[in-house]
């Protein structure tokens, strides 16, 4: 699986060698902890503590722009149309459309929400190839089901991947122009589509059958885990205090505290 989530997860970093069940807790609280946040006062402190993690981990700039690239196409649409239709402060107008301060405001709060939040969970899923990730999930009480699926779901996922770019080469070694919009374009496009469904669909039924015959839903061993080690239970108690702090600044005390 080429350019996964965790195509950097055997570096040597802090946050790589941070116990997977501790790292898994403490960052989804730090996740939950940014998605409370609506003060703008508070977000450069979000904005310099994700700063902080991302160098910790020691991943490449190349990973978190090369993955924040297309999730940021699903924020450019909210952004675009917010300072048009939100708020009653208007700035200045352009031809019939007025843009508001409040709209404004409101996008620098979404994205910066949004890119830290993103930024965060690359390191999550980074850090740790996929599957230690989803065994420390199981070992927090997440379902086994659920995390198998999910380790299918991203296993596979590349795969159809893979099959669509050969695809795609093949098209357009043989002519054809994915640009040209018509109607014979959009039949072409929507066989492929159709033709990569069915495929995964009967993939998906192989490897549901090879797992059953394997004995996948028998109940399995229980596997004694590691003992955490005091360095983490320290980072991961830090943490939860940093992410608590935010949530009580968001809901009381950011005023009284930021009075003095």
């Amino acid at each position: 699986m080429r350019h996964g989530l965790d195509e950097y997860a055997r570096l040597d970093s802090p946050l790589h060698r941070w116990e997977p069940r501790c790292k898994f807790v403490g960052l989804m609280a730090l996740i939950f902890a940014f998605s409370f946040i609506e003060d703008l006062r508070l977000l450069p402190l979000m904005v310099a503590i994700t700063a902080l993690l991302y160098k910790l981990s020691s991943l490449p700039t190349a990973y978190w722009r090369d993955r924040l690239h297309y999730p940021g196409y699903f924020l450019l649409g909210m952004v675009v149309v917010l300072p048009f239709v939100s708020g009653e402060t208007v700035l200045f107008q352009i031809g019939a459309l007025a843009v508001r301060w409040e709209g404004l405001l409101d996008v620098v709060k979404i994205a910066t929400r949004f890119v830290c939040i993103v930024t965060v969970s690359l390191v999550l899923f980074g850090t740790s190839p996929i599957a230690t990730t989803l065994r420390a999930m199981r070992s927090l009480g997440v379902p086994s089901l659920i995390t198998d699926m999910m380790l299918l779901f991203y296993r596979y996922l590349y795969e159809t991947l893979d099959r669509f770019r050969q695809v795609q080469t093949a098209m357009r070694l043989r002519g054809f122009d994915t640009t040209r919009l018509s109607w014979r374009t959009l039949k072409v496009l929507a066989s492929l589509a159709g033709t990569l469904l069915v495929t995964s669909y009967e993939q998906s039924e192989q490897v549901y059958r090879a797992m059953r015959l394997r004995g996948y839903g028998q109940s399995a061993a229980r596997v004694s885990e590691i003992p955490v080690r005091p360095v983490d239970a320290i980072a991961l108690g830090s943490l939860l205090v940093f992410s608590l702090g935010l949530v009580v600044l968001q809901g009381f005390g950011i005023s009284i505290f930021l009075s003095f």
